[in-house]
């Protein structure tokens, strides 16, 4: 999909955009990109104009050398769409993006009309034994495994069964291409965030996706939709990346929700099981921007070896370079 570039504030903001009629963003989670929505998009564009950016500091082109915090992040997105010249935009997050998704429609309760959170909450500041775990545990696989390391592992826990293995493949090669120090600095960004105390702005048609084996409590999720009067549909069977390994039951409600249309029935909200080999013929359509990827994470490792060597003497660099 043809991919596009936003300046921000000396920082360059990569997107794509395909389909016409009404304005629908998409936000992916940490440590990947918007090329995550193929599996939404598809279906998506037939109804809407589907924006789907690489957050900075992530993603295969967007580059990032200021702060984190997911308030930058959602004016940045903004900043975005005024250059777009959209006034109004269906805002969908997922993870991270959620978070992010939620700080946009709180920064301008009246041009979000319809807002999705997938897998998200309204703060990740540590209150739970679960959420201390999340945050802890993959700054300290970091620091110990790398980022490829790292990645296998997250890939493994996201997407355990024998049909979802280019899913995990993808998700190694994605995650890991991420230096290490924007994925943990976007964790920290994460963390430091909170909405809790803003709720109240909202004025939007808010739905919840949740998956049934969620990283954080589910119950989380359920306060929230209460606190929001919003929908919450719980996707059983499905992990933390609800929006691959379900990705029927996420399409369905996305059109239910952005089209004004009651959500599906409940005996729909499963995960993908019958259709597995549909879901990893589509995933071949992510194969370009994986090795992508996964080429840059070789670049740096071959600059990082090289430069390290010149340091130790052990090669001398090449001078006029």
């Amino acid at each position: 999909m043809p991919v596009f570039r936003f300046n921000h504030q000396g920082e360059s903001l990569h997107y794509r955009v395909r389909g016409r009629g009404e304005c629908l963003l998409l936000l992916h989670g940490l440590g990947s990109s918007g090329a995550d929505w193929e599996l939404q998009i598809r279906t998506l564009e037939r109804q809407f104009r589907v924006i789907a950016p690489d957050l900075s500091h992530q993603g295969h082109r967007s580059s990032g050398s200021g702060g984190c915090s997911i308030a930058g992040f959602a004016e940045a997105l903004w900043s975005l769409l005024d250059h777009l010249h959209v006034e109004r935009a269906n805002v969908v997050g997922f993870s991270l993006g959620g978070a992010v998704a939620l700080e946009m429609a709180l920064q301008r309760p009246d041009s979000v009309p319809r807002l999705v959170l997938i897998n998200s909450l309204a703060t990740y500041r540590i209150d739970h034994w679960r959420k201390w775990l999340e945050a802890r545990i993959p700054p300290l696989l970091v620091g110990l495994l790398g980022m490829r390391r790292m990645a296998r592992l997250i890939a493994r826990r996201l997407f355990p069964k024998p049909w979802q293995e280019p899913l995990r493949q993808r998700a190694v090669s994605v995650i890991s291409a991420v230096p290490a120090r924007s994925y943990l600095a976007m964790a920290t960004a994460l963390e430091a965030w909170t909405s809790t105390d803003r709720l109240g702005r909202l004025k939007c048609r808010t739905l919840i996706i949740a998956a049934e084996h969620d990283y954080t409590p589910l119950a989380e999720k359920h306060a929230l939709a209460a606190a929001l009067r919003a929908d919450i549909v719980v996707v059983r069977g499905s992990r933390h990346g609800t929006p691959f390994d379900s990705s029927e039951a996420t399409n369905a409600a996305l059109l239910a929700v952005l089209s004004d249309r009651p959500l599906p029935p409940a005996d729909q909200w499963v995960c993908d099981q019958a259709q597995a080999l549909q879901r990893v013929a589509l995933t071949c359509r992510f194969a370009e921007e994986a090795r992508d990827a996964e080429s840059r994470r070789r670049a740096r490792a071959h600059f990082s070896t090289a430069s390290q060597a010149a340091l130790s003497g052990m090669v001398r660099p090449e001078s006029g370079v």
